[in-house]
């Protein structure tokens, strides 16, 4: 049982098979808390049952570096499963998450999580500036974008940027399933709660390539399959207001 204080800021970071990029990823996100963020916070690194030495590293960084924490599921689950496991140990006000592969800037998350008090909103979403992807991958993701937002409606610019700071209170109403890190703001948005955005650095991959959602016509089928289920799942919600001892409340029931 932990007997300290919650910290005020957990980030949480997705690893699957990623042992050249760990290690020159977790040093700048520590180098980055310890030097630019002005309050506690805690590390919650996760492996999604990487077959390589990525949890050796991340368990031998936890050992040295305290305020970082290792949690490892098993099997293989995807990026929503990881990012579930993570939160599900956190304890921070705020929460923080970014890819393991080095082309988010840590940079930005003292900067999100200023923005998100003063806009005072619940999500502050990354807007990917420059993206340093190649050509189809950033035609792809636009396509994306513009068929999401035809149909969810949630006017979110770049829904493929990993960063992300939001408020804990959020994850009280929120459903993870498969590939529901996809769709994080028109989740919060559906649960009735505010987003924002704002650009952000992009920078080219670290080491390796990308471990999750490879496969571009694996990834347009899916996204489909996605898409029509969070569009059923938002068009199911029930919205109503209940009145007791003269109080109204207003209450979305998922």
């Amino acid at each position: 049982m932990n007997n300290q204080p919650p910290p005020e800021l957990s980030i949480v970071v997705p690893f699957y098979n990623e042992e050249n990029c760990l290690i020159p990823v977790c040093s700048e996100i520590i180098k980055v808390l310890t030097e630019g963020v002005d309050c506690p916070w805690e590390l919650i690194l996760v492996d999604d049952g990487s077959t390589d030495r990525t949890a050796d590293l991340m368990d031998s960084l936890c050992t040295s570096t305290p305020p970082v924490k290792a949690v490892h599921i098993s099997p293989n689950s995807g990026q929503s499963a990881a990012l579930e496991g993570g939160f599900s140990v956190t304890r921070g006000t705020y929460i923080a998450v970014l890819d393991g592969d080095g082309q988010n800037d840590p940079r930005d998350i003292p900067i999100l999580m200023n923005e998100l008090k003063l806009r005072d909103v619940h999500l502050m979403c990354g807007i990917r500036a420059n993206r340093t992807d190649t050509r189809l991958r950033k035609l792809s993701s636009k396509i994306a974008n513009h068929i999401r937002n035809a149909i969810l409606k949630d006017n979110i610019t770049d829904m493929g940027c990993a960063i992300r700071v939001f408020r804990r209170q959020c994850l009280e109403r929120i459903q993870f399933f498969r590939n529901a890190h996809r769709f994080f703001p028109a989740l919060m948005l559906r649960a009735g709660y505010t987003v924002s955005e704002m650009p952000v650095n992009h920078r080219p991959r670290i080491k390796g390539t990308s471990k999750y959602g490879m496969g571009i016509q694996n990834r347009l089928w899916t996204g489909i399959v996605d898409l029509a289920g969070v569009y059923w799942l938002t068009k199911r919600t029930l919205s109503y207001t209940i009145r007791e001892n003269h109080a109204t409340l207003n209450k979305e029931d998922q």
